[in-house]
């Protein structure tokens, strides 16, 4: 029975490894430890810049945290960024812009100020990862992120959640509805279509 067991936890452990092999060798990783995607901006990381640029394309800017070694970083680069119908809406609406919580780069934040990418993440309260913070074009110009934003997604968002929270900004209904009452209604009119929708 014992030897039963044994090869049983064996077995199970063999099979989490080749999971997490098969999605470290989808995602590419950099020397900085975190997962990169072809469509992030190779940026200066001066942020009025990047979404004065996003802007004039007419694209909102997204900057996302993460870190390494981070399983829900990792989450959302094997399961969102491979679907190409997400990945698709991302490109067209936004520019993404990657940072590190515990970096040391310089960013010229949209006050001016200078820092490291870890002393931005504590200034503007960024404390999960991936965190992804949502700027629409409209709000080019803006002299803090707290100006700027339109959504923040704290934490890991399943795909439903994440293309709908793109959304919500692209279409502008940021500027009169809250994302509950959003998502809420989307989910109702996928069920009317026949669509089975999984809010939770």
């Amino acid at each position: 029975m014992i030897r039963r067991r044994s090869f049983l936890a064996m077995t199970a452990a063999l099979s989490a490894l080749s999971v997490a092999s098969q999605l470290k060798a989808q995602v590419q990783m950099g020397d900085d430890g975190l997962h990169k995607q072809d469509f992030f901006l190779d940026s200066f990381l001066e942020m009025g810049s990047d979404l004065d640029d996003a802007a004039a394309e007419d694209k909102g800017l997204i900057l996302l945290f993460e870190q390494r070694g981070c399983p829900y970083c990792r989450e959302l680069h094997a399961v969102n960024f491979e679907r190409p119908e997400i990945v698709e809406f991302l490109t067209e609406n936004f520019v993404v812009v990657q940072l590190n919580l515990w970096g040391d780069r310089e960013v010229l934040d949209f006050d001016g100020e200078t820092l490291s990418e870890k002393d931005l993440a504590s200034k503007w309260f960024v404390n999960f990862t991936p965190t992804m913070i949502i700027i629409p074009p409209e709000a080019a110009g803006a002299q803090s992120v707290r100006e700027a934003v339109a959504f923040t997604m704290p934490g890991y968002f399943k795909p439903l959640h994440f293309v709908s929270s793109l959304e919500y900004v692209a279409s502008g209904a940021f500027r009169d509805q809250g994302f509950q009452r959003f998502i809420r209604e989307k989910g109702q009119r996928l069920a009317a279509e026949g669509i089975e929708v999984d809010l939770w």
